[in-house]
């Protein structure tokens, strides 16, 4: 008797197969991802010292591209409900984990839409990130929420963009209160603009403090600490090794 087994898939609750470690689908795949800009160095900036050795480093930003339908078991559910009232940019589908890509001015009824629907209930969001795509023209900023629903044990990402030069996102603390302090550290960073933000104050960087210091485009440099006399000087004004 053969020992062969046939392989059946299971949808989105399959374990995930062997991925290349860059947290991306195979290279030779090129259909699979889409580049949205390049790197240099090992910080992605430019004009400041990079002390790290890797100033040379040259490296494509690719992220997934946009899945096609069938998502696969409850994700099609989902991406019905959203799509049947409002709609959405694109879906990536990565990982056994799925990304609904949707236009800001949306986010507030889809939010609603998520926690309140009898079939959804996404009740719990656990925060938003940014992230700085300088080279995505037009979506350089993007803010990404983590939705979970605790009633059918399910866990989805929300993904929005807008540009640098409006860098403007509706709030949705009125809709998952969660999110206070979260959009305020993503608004300290990032400079993301929370429109309806009960107080869209920095979190912890000090009030005056210029710019947002987790953009690729900001300054390399620091603070000097010192170590029991010993003085560590910031990261540009340090040797450089390249």
């Amino acid at each position: 008797m053969s020992d062969d087994k046939d392989v059946v898939s299971t949808g989105p609750d399959q374990a995930a197969v062997e991925q290349s470690p860059e947290n991306l689908p195979p290279a030779d795949d090129v259909q699979q991802v889409e580049q949205v800009g390049v790197r240099t160095g090992m910080f992605g900036v430019s004009g400041t010292g990079d002390t790290s050795g890797y100033g040379g480093l040259v490296k494509p930003i690719e992220l997934p591209a946009a899945a096609a339908r069938p998502f696969g078991g409850w994700y099609d559910d989902v991406a019905d409900a959203i799509e049947s009232t409002l709609g959405l940019e694109k879906v990536v589908v990565h990982r056994g984990e799925i990304t609904f890509h949707v236009r800001r001015e949306e986010l507030p009824a889809i939010a609603l839409l998520l926690r309140d629907d009898p079939k959804l209930r996404f009740e719990f969001c656990a925060g938003v990130s940014g992230v700085h795509y300088p080279d995505d023209h037009g979506r350089e900023l993007h803010a990404v929420y983590h939705l979970l629903s605790m009633t059918h044990n399910r866990r989805i990402r929300l993904e929005v963009t807008c540009p640098d030069a409006d860098p403007h996102i509706p709030s949705i603390v009125g809709i998952y209160p969660t999110n206070d302090w979260h959009e305020r550290e993503t608004w300290d960073f990032f400079g993301i603009i929370f429109d309806g933000h009960p107080a869209l104050t920095r979190v912890l960087m000090p009030d005056d403090w210029p710019g947002h210091p987790q953009r690729k485009d900001y300054p390399l440099g620091g603070i000097p600490v010192e170590y029991k006399g010993g003085t560590v000087p910031p990261p540009d004004q340090r040797r450089s090794y390249n």
